[in-house]
């Protein structure tokens, strides 16, 4: 079989494409790490600001449903801090406005504390619209929903039993109300960054639609950034099997879960990165669990201190006695039954991911249960 030979031109040419490609390959290795680090950075950033722009262009439409219904129960309470979540697209200004009422005599103790525990069933949502958008994006359903599938159903799992829990001690007495004092609100470590940005934009007088359309489009420029910062690992590989030995314990996971939380007050952001780092594999389904669990937690600080400044040391009580509950469920099913646990919520999930119509009823029941709780 005949052999090309090349010539001294060819051998030239052949030589110096190799040196440029060794060249090329030298100068990207160098700052790639760099790169991806400021990626990274970047993208978080981007990502938070969008969360923040989806919240305030949701506000109007949760002010409007303050306006439109009438709460006379705890039932009733129960579902109209879930819906006004629904419309925050987060927990916090719900709780907070649930605080203002029992202040302004508007709802009792029982209401104002079944009014906060919708607010928190209901603040997971916007990991499932993230999710959502991951999904339209390219990505695999099961992989970018079943985040925020998880997210709803492990929020309600640990917060109903929890609630149930703290009606009792408000309604048995057994709780006393708890003097304590607060000279100012507690900020995210990042507000000085954001509030600004925020302010301009209501200055501008953008209605609550653009905000809510620009927060989407800051949405999926952060998930960009942050596909190029993260690697893709396989979650099956030996190296990534022994980081999870290591680090995703469920109690490790749990207090990462809380510190998050406790740094960026808002169970929104610290939930919502989860769905890109399951989605590359970084973070296995059944090691998020106890994390959304210690988010869970945390989360109520920033009301805490709401309560205190609008409320006074009554109110104090109330969201003191729900952020306690959660912990004390959340730490028995992680010392005691965490296996059982986790397996029937990852069995839930996959029922609920498993095709469009079994996410489309799971979707259906989770708008139409808190409707019909406002009915009692």
């Amino acid at each position: 079989m005949a052999q090309h030979v090349m010539n001294d031109d060819e051998v030239v040419k052949v030589q110096a494409a190799t040196e440029a490609s060794a060249e090329v390959r030298s100068v990207s290795l160098v700052p790639g790490w760099l790169l991806r680090s400021t990626s990274a950075v970047i993208g978080l950033l981007i990502f938070i600001l969008a969360l923040d722009l989806l919240k305030e262009g949701a506000r109007e439409y949760g002010r409007a449903m303050v306006m439109f219904f009438s709460v006379t129960s705890p039932v009733s309470a129960l579902g109209f801090g879930w819906l006004l979540a629904y419309m925050f697209l987060s927990g916090s200004p719900v709780a907070a406005i649930a605080v203002t009422f029992f202040a302004a005599g508007t709802l009792d103790a029982l209401q104002t504390f079944t009014m906060i525990t919708g607010s928190r069933l209901g603040a997971s949502l916007i990991v499932l619209v993230v999710g959502f958008l991951y999904y339209i994006r390219g990505y695999r359903r099961a992989a970018s929903v079943a985040i925020g599938v998880q997210a709803l159903i492990t929020t309600a799992a640990i917060y109903l039993p929890a609630m149930a829990l703290g009606c009792w001690a408000l309604s048995s007495g057994i709780v006393q109300t708890i003097d304590a004092e607060a000279e100012g609100p507690l900020m995210s470590a990042l507000d000085w960054l954001y509030e600004p940005i925020l302010s301009a934009i209501n200055a501008l007088g953008a209605p609550g639609w653009v905000q809510f359309g620009a927060g989407i489009v800051a949405l999926l420029a952060a998930f960009a950034l942050l596909d190029r910062a993260l690697p893709q690992m396989d979650a099956g590989s030996n190296a990534f099997g022994r980081i999870g030995r290591l680090v995703y314990r469920p109690m490790v996971m749990f207090a990462l879960g809380m510190a998050v939380t406790s740094v960026t007050m808002s169970v929104s952001v610290s939930l919502s990165i989860l769905v890109p780092l399951s989605v590359r594999g970084l973070v296995r389904r059944e090691n998020t669990l106890p994390y959304i669990m210690g988010a869970n937690i945390t989360t109520f600080i920033d009301t805490l201190v709401a309560a205190l400044i609008v409320g006074g040391a009554a109110a104090f009580t109330i969201v003191l006695v729900e952020m306690v509950s959660v912990a004390l469920l959340s730490l028995i099913v992680l010392l005691f039954g965490y296996d059982v646990f986790q397996r029937s919520i990852l069995r839930l999930q996959d029922a609920i991911v498993r095709n469009r119509k079994t996410l489309a009823i799971f979707l259906a029941v989770m708008f139409i249960v808190p409707v019909m709780l406002l009915m009692f």
